[in-house]
């Protein structure tokens, strides 16, 4: 009785616009990630530039907040709406995370598999972009939706990799002369991980919207 009442009566759907508005500012912060870290363009403008992007993301989870509050009826469960915001927002503050640790120990230089982890943590946010529309009929699109999930967690596998592979090089190349050099380095690492994994959040905050919608 209540999902026939629900069905009847009118929608927030002003979600999906701010959902998509934060998964395109979350796309642009990644590709300006994976920029710095293969040493392309000014540095000190990227590092800003996601940083004032990471601001901008915040504002838009501030709204779909208020939004939730405020709303009447929700497309769909409120606490599915602030976790997939949150997730989102989650992604975005690795990344400023990311800066702050590049920016602090003055590095300008990315070990290979960094840019490869730059690179798939732009990978996880086409996929998350393309994802976050077919949301607004979860239905017509649970299918497609549940795919895109899975390469997402198939993306996080391979930077699990990177990362152990990376500290592994990072290990035998300063155990014995630079210290200091692993520890910065591991950092970034640990940090490049955390962002895939906040994907991967979000890959699974979607695919549990996709059961408890279909």
């Amino acid at each position: 009785m209540l999902g026939w009442f629900r069905a009847l009566m009118p929608r927030e759907d002003r979600f999906f616009d701010l959902f998509d508005e934060h998964a395109q500012i979350v796309l642009r912060a990644s590709k300006a990630l994976q920029k710095l870290l293969a040493g392309e363009g000014d540095a000190a403008t990227l590092c800003q530039q996601i940083m004032d992007l990471e601001n901008e993301a915040d504002a838009v989870t501030a709204k779909v907040m208020t939004a939730v509050h405020k709303s009447f009826i929700t497309p769909f469960d409120r606490g599915d709406i602030k976790d997939l915001i949150q997730s989102l927002d989650d992604a975005v503050d690795m990344m400023r995370k990311t800066v702050k640790t590049i920016i602090l120990f003055e590095q300008k230089d990315f070990d290979p598999r960094m840019q490869e982890m730059g690179k798939l943590i732009v990978e996880a946010a086409e996929l998350t972009a393309k994802a976050i529309p077919l949301l607004n009929k979860v239905g017509t699109h649970a299918e497609k939706l549940q795919q895109i999930a899975g390469e997402v967690k198939r993306v996080e596998s391979r930077s699990d990799a990177l990362h152990d592979e990376g500290l592994k090089d990072l290990f035998q190349r300063h155990r014995d002369s630079d210290p200091m050099a692993y520890m910065i380095g591991s950092e970034i690492y640990g940090e490049l991980e955390k962002a895939v994994d906040r994907f991967e959040d979000v890959a699974n905050e979607i695919s549990g919207i996709v059961v408890e919608n279909v």
